[in-house]
């Protein structure tokens, strides 16, 4: 649903971000419906004509997808309405971060964030019981176990956040051993070829794939500076439109991680359509985690994806101290290397702002 006045490119590259999420979900979209609106229909998000529109495909879909948040009420009802499961976007993001989660310490973040999702759609859960013949003497038990549901997941919760502090006292200690060595943070979109950036400086072997947030944990790898000496790179998990603050919460102790570097690496994919709307969701993100005054390296990659030569004049033009380079063919990555070492220099000397 789309709110009048909102630009046209802005619905559709939103919409095509979410069917890429849909593809790594490993959903296959078969059908897109857009509805412009003065506001949001308080029981439906979208209007009742649009939710029989779609009720009438019944058959050729097993799930819908709404591109924004639902209340929980809102997804009973439409699900009611439809008679198909449907879920928000941050509960295809939620999938997703499941299903790549990797690390201790990602797991329990994933599962915390899952719960707290889950618990206020726990009613719905309980809906099948309103079909059985009649329902009478069946309320009780379906409350009964509705508040067992509760309080087993308020309790795992609980359990959850304890876990987390645990781990981020380990991490804690990890961090206090390397407190004096230079940190580099990538951040940047997510599928703009981070981790492979990451690959290309230090020869490591993270998991790269060329879909949405294909890795989700922050890793930490050494890299030889222009003098052998020693930086630290660290790979965070991508910045997405839309990506919702319990999420980002959620992920605090691995955002960290950024927070505490000397500096950052802004990696753009030139090569997509919209990577200027992309920079300036990163750059938000930036600002609302305090990092606004840090220093910072925009990192233009993918430059041998971009089919205008002009393109890049023009940013370069724009943007005289970014990089541009190709992390996958290796493209101008020792000169980026080797900018590292004298930021790095600059910054110990003070003759770089911190």
């Amino acid at each position: 649903m789309v709110i009048k006045g909102t630009d046209p490119w802005v619905t559709e590259d939103s919409l095509e971000e979410l069917a890429l999420l849909a593809d790594t979900a490993g959903a296959a979209v078969v059908e897109r419906y857009v509805q412009v609106r003065n506001k949001r229909n308080p029981a439906t998000f979208i209007g009742l004509g649009k939710v029989k529109e779609i009720a009438s495909c019944n058959g050729q879909f097993d799930l819908v997808i709404f591109d924004d948040d639902l209340s929980p009420a809102q997804v009973n009802t439409v699900e009611r309405l439809i008679g198909k499961r449907v879920i928000d976007r941050s509960g295809l993001i939620l999938d997703i971060f499941a299903r790549r989660a990797r690390t201790r310490e990602a797991r329990t973040q994933v599962e915390l964030a899952q719960l707290q999702y889950l618990l206020p759609r726990l009613t719905g859960q309980w809906k099948h019981l309103e079909r059985q013949a009649g329902g009478i003497g069946l309320r009780g038990p379906g409350e009964t176990q509705l508040e067992t549901d509760r309080r087993m997941i308020n309790k795992r919760i609980t359990r959850l956040k304890s876990d987390l502090k645990r781990i981020e006292k380990q991490r804690s200690t990890q961090r206090k051993k390397r407190s004096d060595q230079f940190k580099v943070a990538i951040v940047g979109y997510t599928n703009a070829g981070k981790s492979t950036l990451l690959n290309a400086m230090t020869e490591a072997d993270v998991f790269v794939e060329d879909r949405l947030f294909a890795t989700l944990d922050a890793t930490v790898r050494s890299m030889k500076g222009l003098h052998d000496e020693q930086v630290i790179l660290i790979d965070t998990v991508g910045f997405i439109r839309k990506l919702p603050h319990h999420l980002v919460a959620s992920f605090k102790s691995t955002l960290e991680e950024t927070v505490r570097a000397d500096l950052l690496l802004h990696v753009i994919d030139l090569s997509h359509p919209h990577y200027i709307d992309q920079m300036k969701q990163v750059e938000e993100m930036l600002i609302d985690m305090g990092l606004k005054e840090r220093p910072k390296i925009l990192v233009f990659n993918k430059a041998d994806k971009v089919e205008h030569p002009a393109e890049i004049k023009r940013m370069r033009d724009e943007y005289p101290d970014a990089e541009f380079i190709s992390a996958l063919k290796g493209i101008r990555v020792a000169a980026l290397k080797k900018r590292l070492s004298r930021v790095k220099k600059q910054l110990q000397k003070g003759t770089l702002k911190r």
